[in-house]
């Protein structure tokens, strides 16, 4: 979809707020990573990939609660998501969620000799793992939302288990592929920060996912 450009930078006092707050735990996030490889996954690795994919849902529903409060409503609508990723291009990392989405399904339409073009639909049994597991995100959404004191309609929870099942996917693709250090065999924190730069173009976004990446696992011993 096309995005407009992006809003000015916050101090990501947001981010910050939430930094206790762990939505998404050490067995899940290798859950999702044993979808992608065989690679073992150090615990400071599994927290930290959680800490990043937490970092990018509080920067959406951050920019949504923003679009929400903008028509005078609290409950949040994935048509606020669409508000989020439009003003906000940093944020717009998990576009294989898009094809999968009523929400954005309409707004990726293209036109072919001027006649409207819809993407093709996809049977079940080819989704991708990263779309057949969203559901497992569901308790995370919730826990993160309330944190930062939103409801959302389950539509919206819908999106942000996708996004968040589709992105933590990507992020352990690239792990995997990242230049190890120590044990060739093991996925460590170090293999998520360069992850965490190749998913994240750019700004602001990207600074703080990796200082929560850091500070999620610097305490935390490799297993």
């Amino acid at each position: 979809m096309t995005a407009q450009p992006a809003r000015p930078e916050r101090s990501g006092s947001a981010t910050a707020s939430v930094m206790d707050v762990s939505p998404f735990k050490s067995p899940l996030v290798k859950a999702v990573f044993r979808d992608v490889t065989p690679m073992h996954v150090s615990r400071s690795a599994a927290v930290a990939a959680s800490a990043v994919t937490r970092t990018l849902l509080t920067e959406i529903i951050d920019g949504a609660r923003r679009a929400a409060a903008a028509e005078a409503r609290k409950k949040l609508t994935p048509r606020d998501l669409v508000s989020a990723i439009d003003r906000n291009v940093e944020v717009d990392v998990a576009d294989k969620w898009y094809a999968h989405s009523p929400t954005f399904r309409g707004l990726t339409t293209v036109l072919y000799e001027g006649v409207v073009v819809r993407p093709p639909k996809r049977s079940r049994s080819r989704k991708p793992n990263a779309v057949v597991g969203a559901h497992r995100f569901e308790a995370g959404v919730r826990k993160l939302l309330r944190s930062q004191g939103a409801t959302a309609v389950p539509a919206m929870v819908r999106e942000l288990d996708g996004i968040a099942s589709v992105f933590l996917t990507n992020l352990a693709g690239d792990a995997a592929l990242s230049t190890r250090r120590g044990d060739r065999r093991t996925i460590g924190s170090y293999d998520i920060l360069t992850a965490t730069e190749i998913q994240f173009f750019g700004g602001n976004i990207r600074q703080r996912a990796l200082t929560a990446a850091r500070e999620a696992s610097e305490n935390i011993s490799a297993d």
